[in-house]
């Protein structure tokens, strides 16, 4: 006899678990060399830096989601072909580690944009992490 219990009579303090993921499919390590999940090459998840020149009233040429209500940092959600920040080489699931030496891994999504839109040129530490964008976009609308 399975009942539950209402939120408010929870002794406190509740914490409240993530839900399960499975892990990702067992495959034997001979053939993991050949298979596009399992890809060796790391150095593309490594903090790189970006260098943009906006002039005034031009576009970014990308956008962002997230922030600190996500918990999980800003992200990359589009790059604009053709446009000064893919040539750049920023790219969908980027995180934002840092733009002109403000902290962006804990800020607020509306904070992030007034930076983004009022510097002429913005210097970006960026990392391609694809795990936590999926999981940011998720979680928020932005």
């Amino acid at each position: 006899m399975d009942q539950k219990i209402p939120y408010d009579d929870y002794q406190l303090p509740v914490v409240f678990l993530p839900s399960y993921e499975n892990p990702p499919a067992w495959i034997p390590p001979q053939e993991r060399v050949r298979h596009p999940d399992y890809n060796n090459e790391l150095t593309q998840f490594l903090p790189r830096t970006v260098v943009l020149k906006k002039p005034p009233g031009a576009q970014l040429g990308f956008n962002i989601r997230g922030g600190k209500a996500s918990q999980l940092g800003i992200f990359i959600s589009k790059v604009v072909p053709d446009s000064d920040a893919h040539r750049a080489g920023l790219q969908e699931g980027d995180q934002v580690l840092s733009v002109n030496e403000v902290d962006f891994q804990d800020i607020e999504h509306s904070r992030a944009v007034d930076i983004l839109k009022t510097a002429r040129e913005i210097l970006m530490r960026v990392r391609f992490f694809p795990y936590n964008y999926q999981r940011q976009k998720e979680r928020t609308v932005h």
